[in-house]
């Protein structure tokens, strides 16, 4: 039976974000946090708009930790254009997530301050999201 033949470079797949999240599922740095119920992919742009919103809302005071990062390019190809002649130009980069991923993680202010951090935070984002608390946490 003929092998495949093997070559150097292998494409680029899409990939399939099936289960929960395995790694970076519990607070690690902060003692709040926002993490994802769904699966998606988080582009930088997102990522950003969300961290303004933070840092905005918290003035600069406390700690705030991005427990993703967009590390995977996605292509386009032109709007109007025939099928084939390859694949489009890289559009972009994207971080993708599963359920139970913490993206961001905050620290040094008050829980009310926090809460609505965060909760700015979640809105720039295109997933439902949890708002968690460290268990040993005290006012």
């Amino acid at each position: 039976m003929l092998q495949p033949k093997k070559t150097k470079f292998r494409r680029q797949q899409k990939g399939r974000m099936k289960g929960n999240a395995q790694r970076g599922n519990q607070l690690a740095f902060g003692s709040f946090g926002i993490k994802t119920t769904e699966s998606c992919w988080l582009t930088g742009q997102q990522l950003e708009a969300a961290r303004q919103a933070v840092v905005r809302y918290m003035k600069r005071e406390g700690q705030i930790w991005f427990r993703v990062f967009p590390d995977k390019p996605f292509t386009k190809k032109p709007a109007e254009v025939r099928m084939g002649k390859g694949k489009g130009a890289p559009e972009g980069f994207v971080a993708p997530v599963t359920p139970g991923r913490m993206i961001i993680e905050a620290e040094g202010v008050p829980l009310e301050v926090a809460k609505e951090a965060l909760r700015l935070a979640a809105q720039k984002l295109p997933v439902v999201t949890k708002f968690v608390v460290r268990r040993d946490y005290q006012e």
